[in-house]
Order: structure tokens, then sequence, then C-alpha cells
């Protein structure tokens, strides 16, 4: 407990006091009125002992931080109203919506012109692959594809980029079709490439070139001076085609009927490796499918060039 000190300041004037106060050791400037009875002797200092002074202010201060975090406690925790779910999907729904605003703002205008062009041009869509809103790499896929073709690269009509796909109908070697689906209808350039390059094969067989009984070279290194024995060639039984149609075209397709013959199969492989460059260099080709009487829309009898009859005669 800390001492408060009484001192009486009096001049006993007809029995009454001046004046009276209280200081504390702490507040020396503190003064505070006291009614006492007077006194007849002299003045003299008292000593008091009071309870002590309320709590300092820093106290006061920790309590109502004490009883604020006891509301705070006693409060419920605030809720944002939104999982982390929805914050990811809103995060993306922005990022959509900003490579949107890019595209439609920013894009450049060619790129804009190839991703048009892209929907309807299957082969286009193949150069450009994954490309498809990346102009830098868009950039990139066409330069490559411009370096890998060069000058031809700006004809109007070129080779396609894709394989085409080979099936097999019920094929008879000696009595059927092999039919061609181009990329679109096929014109008069491409009807002369597709038949010259039919015809060519043909003579071939024609002559017993397909004939996998004489193969005399076709494993054996070229790094010293093989031999051939040309008896041996003369001897073998000879192999050759019988027969072939017209190659013959109605729209997209074309067809030509065949009769090996005595020719190996051997003649389908070549046949193949030809159109495979025919195909990548000069003209695109879908599919080639060996045997069926009917494919896509192919009228038979139908030879009117009004309604996209083209032939090349063999």
């Amino acid at each position: 407990m800390s001492a408060w000190g009484l001192g009486l300041n009096g001049f006993h004037t007809q029995g009454s006091v001046f004046g009276a106060f209280i200081t504390h050791h702490h507040s020396p400037n503190l003064l505070l009125p006291l009614n006492i009875p007077p006194q007849k002797d002299k003045p003299r200092m008292l000593t008091l002992l009071l309870p002590p002074p309320p709590p300092m202010a820093s106290s006061s201060s920790s309590s109502m931080s004490v009883s604020s975090d006891e509301n705070n406690n006693s409060s419920p925790a605030v809720v944002s109203g939104t999982t982390a779910r929805d914050r990811r999907l809103l995060k993306v729904r922005e990022e959509k919506r900003k490579r949107e605003y890019d595209r439609l703002h920013n894009y450049p205008e060619w790129a804009k012109v190839l991703e048009n062009a892209a929907k309807n041009d299957e082969e286009l869509r193949a150069i450009l692959g994954d490309s498809i809103g990346q102009p830098q790499l868009m950039s990139q896929r066409m330069a490559d594809r411009v370096r890998k073709k060069g000058r031809d690269f700006s004809k109007s009509k070129t080779g396609s980029v894709l394989a085409f796909k080979v099936s097999f109908r019920d094929f008879n070697p000696l009595d059927s079709y092999i039919w061609f689906q181009l990329y679109g209808a096929a014109t008069d350039r491409e009807v002369d490439l597709i038949g010259t390059a039919i015809q060519s094969w043909y003579l071939m067989g024609r002559l017993g070139a397909f004939n996998s009984s004489n193969l005399q070279l076709a494993n054996v290194s070229m790094e010293y001076n093989p031999l051939y024995d040309a008896d041996e060639g003369f001897t073998v039984m000879p192999s050759s085609f019988h027969d072939i149609s017209d190659v013959e075209f109605q729209d997209d397709w074309g067809r030509v009927w065949v009769d090996l013959g005595t020719a190996d199969f051997l003649s389908i492989d070549i046949l193949l490796n030809c159109l495979t460059t025919l195909s990548s260099e000069h003209v695109g080709i879908q599919q080639v499918v060996f045997g069926g009487r009917q494919m896509g829309d192919w009228e038979n009898g139908m030879t009117n060039p009004q309604f996209g009859y083209k032939y090349f005669q063999i």
C-alpha cells in the first residue's frame, strides 16, 4: 500500500481552520480539500495510510484487450461465401475471358485468316495442328511447310501432308477395281497425273517387271561388283498383267479395273509406293481401296462430263 500524506496548514483564528489538504507522494500537485475539526495546538503534520490508487492505464488497456479477445473468440468466424473450387473456376473463367479479349483485340489478322481457312481445309488444319491460337507457333509451322515444299508451295494445287488410307474389300487380282478418293473433285491436271502413273504401272506389269521369282539383286550389297545371272533370269516363269481399263473419275472418286494375270503381289507394293509420292508431292489422295463394286456416290453408267465424269485412256 502506498502512503498518502495528510498536511494541515492552519492558523487558528477564532477556532477556525483556513485550509486543509491531502497530498500524494506521486502527485504532489494534487490538492484535495478536507474538513477537520479545529485544533488548539500548533499545526502539525499527520500521516494517514489509505488503500492503493486505482490501476494504471496500461493495466486497464490490457484488461480491455483481454475482454476484446474474449469477444472475438465468442463471435462466429467470418466466411467469404466461396469454396476453393469456386475460386479456381472463377480464375479459369477470368483467364479464358482474357484470352478471348486478346484474340479479338490483339490477335494478328493473318492468324485469323489462317484459322478460318483451316475450318474447311483438312490439309491446312493438319499443318497447323495444335498451334491454332498461338500466332508465333502458327507462323513457325507455315515457315516449315514452305521450307519443305520450296517453290512448289505457291502452286494452286499441291500434295497432301497426310498419308492416305489403304484397305482391301474382297480383292480378286484377276477381276477387281482399284479405287482412289481425292480431297476434292478431280481436275484435268490430276486426272492426267494419276492416269499417267497407272498407265506406267500397267506397262511395267505387262512387260513382266513384277516377278518375285527373279530378284537376284534385291538383297545383294553394291559395295563390290555383283554378279547377275542372265540365264537364270531368262528361264524363270514369266509373269505379266493381262488387262486394264481406262481410269475413270466422278467428282472426288476415281477407279480402274485390273486383271493382274500372273504378276506377283509385288506389283501392289510398287503401286502403293508410287501413289505415296504422287499424293505427297502432286495430288492429295485420301484413301486407296482394293476391291469393292460401289464406293461413295459412284453412279454406274454415268459418263456425262457435265455431271463430273472424266477419264484417262490407257
